[in-house]
């Protein structure tokens, strides 16, 4: 060793995973009964931030869940736990294949893939120019309107109060609203290339 202080690691980025079950026709109960519990024992697991289901679209049995995880490290454990291994052996009769594993980073979180799709694999380059031009046009639009709005009080508020509240709105619009849209009508574009279910 030559005595210099080594950096510390830069701290890990969380992880997303959209996982995609086909579940037996008339076994949806079960299923997410099995679920239910499952989410239930998951939340004792280090560095385990949660999860969300969406239920199938109608005429189709494919349950998509996102499972988010604090680290990768936290992930890899899980996949190797126990706890998964009972479940999995659990849930075999509820499903008529193996679920589909996708692990997202960076921005993908934001698009959601079109119907049919297995496995997204959205265009890097097309999906942050989609990106640019919506934080963009938020950022223009409500963070004027925003200024306009805390201009307009009798008594003066700070910066960050106003940058806060700004980020807040675009963020949720975006989650909630605008992205779906968005992703919806240039499914085509964003995702040029993709693997569809039964291709």
């Amino acid at each position: 060793m030559n005595g210099a202080a080594q950096a510390p690691d830069p701290p890990a980025d969380p992880v997303t995973v959209v996982i995609t079950r086909r579940v037996k026709a008339g076994r949806e109960a079960d299923y997410e009964a099995w679920l239910q519990r499952l989410q239930a024992d998951a939340r004792g697991l280090p560095g385990y931030l949660g999860v969300t289901t969406q239920r199938p679209a109608p005429g189709t049995h494919d349950y998509v869940s996102v499972l988010r995880f604090r680290t990768l490290d936290a992930l890899r454990a899980f996949e190797r736990s126990e706890l998964r291994a009972k479940y999995l052996a659990e849930v075999a009769d509820f499903v008529e294949a193996d679920a589909v594993w996708k692990e997202l980073t960076g921005l993908e979180f934001w698009f959601t893939p079109p119907p049919g799709t297995v496995v997204p694999q959205p265009s890097r380059p097309r999906m942050a120019l989609v990106m640019i031009a919506v934080v963009f046009t938020l950022v223009l639009v409500i963070g004027s309107a925003v200024n306009a709005a805390f201009a307009a009080l009798p008594f003066a508020t700070p910066y960050p109060l106003r940058l806060l509240v700004t980020i807040a709105i675009e963020v949720a619009l975006m989650t909630w609203w605008l992205m779906p849209l968005i992703t919806r009508r240039l499914a085509k574009w964003i995702y040029p290339t993709r693997r569809v279910a039964g291709a």
